[in-house]
């Protein structure tokens, strides 16, 4: 073989080696790809009231960072129904609770383990804005010229009003007992009633429609969140990429902008 024919040939080889080399990188099979790109199918979202605006954030940029999945719009209501849901066969991914209670009923009907704390939350008096009849504390909620609301005893708010009423030593008659702390925040917006039990973080999230009145030991009632993939997930992989991105800086950051706690 003559030196041209020989460069030749082991130009062959070369070249033929390199295109197996760049077949193998571009071959998902081999290399495995980026989490964007192996994220896909429908996702889909159980989670507290007081989360919606937190967790509508949330589902947007975990989308698009995941452009082959689809989150579907996420299932707000009070933890209580949310737990009776799943447990009554209600087919969800992930369930993000506002109490460590409810979260119990699901994993003590083997529906999910090992659940994962990410935010916490307290209460405040919701009052229309400015607080024109000068509501201060719990016991101003007493007055009976005063139309007061709080959340239902079964749903973490209602549960943590009545902790924090509790040790005060304040008996309060509500007019109603909502399902959900979003019902309680919209009759307040409305100017329904005169002031409602709710978290900090609904306050924060309805900016000027309300105004929010601290409450003094509001940390006795301290809400404490935590998320869960479902045992029988439909999307296991992408259930769990959510709540590690939940439980990200990056997420923890969202959740901290709409008022939550940290964990």
């Amino acid at each position: 073989m003559t030196d041209f024919a020989f460069r030749r040939a082991a130009a062959a080889v070369v070249a033929v080696a390199a295109l197996a080399l760049t077949g193998c990188a571009n071959d998902p099979d081999t290399t495995g790809t980026s989490a964007g790109d192996e994220l896909g199918g429908e996702l889909t979202v159980f989670a507290a009231a007081s989360l919606s605006g937190a967790f509508d954030e949330l589902a947007a940029q975990f989308e698009a960072q995941h452009p082959d999945l689809d989150v579907l719009p996420v299932s707000y209501d009070g933890s209580s129904v949310l737990a009776t849901q799943l447990i009554g066969g209600a087919p969800a991914d992930v369930f993000a609770s506002a109490d460590e209670t409810n979260m119990e009923k699901v994993t003590d009907a083997a529906l999910a383990h090992d659940p994962e704390t990410f935010v916490t939350n307290i209460l405040q008096i919701a009052v229309a804005p400015g607080n024109p009849l000068d509501i201060e504390s719990l016991a101003d909620l007493t007055d009976p010229e005063l139309t007061v609301i709080v959340c239902a005893p079964e749903v973490p708010c209602g549960n943590a009003s009545k902790t924090l009423l509790d040790s005060a030593g304040i008996t309060l008659e509500p007019a109603s007992e909502e399902q959900n702390v979003t019902a309680v925040l919209s009759k307040v917006k409305s100017g329904e009633v005169d002031a409602g039990l709710v978290y900090q973080t609904d306050v924060s999230a309805a900016g000027d429609a309300v105004t929010g009145i601290d409450i003094d030991g509001s940390k006795k009632a301290m809400n404490v969140y935590p998320v869960v993939a479902l045992k029988d997930a439909a999307n296991p992989d992408a259930a769990q990429a959510f709540i590690t991105f939940v439980l990200s800086d990056e997420g923890q950051s969202v959740l901290a902008e709409f008022g939550f706690g940290a964990p």
